[in-house]
């Protein structure tokens, strides 16, 4: 089982970035997916959670608004449309899938990815 985080990089405060996540070595019905993200010196944190059939999203408090979680089971991929971003954002993202409902526990996710770094200039 194989997650592939993709889509970082260094962007200003206000500009946008996409994150995408492609899942392979098995399928993935069912699962939930989700993006969490770690600052240096910082726990790993839910930002986002998508519902396999992508009717139920959660976001964490800081990116309602400006994030946007997405999937494609056809492509087993999501993604995470991130707009009007902030320095405080800057961290690497990682995606994660578990076979259970949206949870904003690391321990509660059974794949990760490697993770991707997003950094936000001011």
């Amino acid at each position: 089982v194989q997650l592939q985080a993709s889509g970082g990089g260094l962007v200003q405060a206000g500009d946008s970035l996409r994150l995408s996540c492609a899942a392979s070595g098995r399928t993935f019905n069912g699962y939930t997916m989700a993006w969490f993200r770690q600052a240096p010196g910082k726990e790993r944190w839910f930002v986002a959670g998508i519902s396999w059939s992508g009717d139920s999203t959660v976001y964490t408090d800081s990116v309602k608004g400006r994030f946007t979680i997405s999937r494609d089971n056809a492509k087993n991929t999501m993604y995470l449309q991130m707009n009007s971003l902030k320095p405080e954002d800057s961290a690497v993202y990682y995606c994660a899938t578990r076979s259970g409902p949206i949870r904003g526990r690391v321990k509660l996710y059974d794949y990760w990815g490697q993770g991707t770094q997003v950094t936000v200039s001011s």
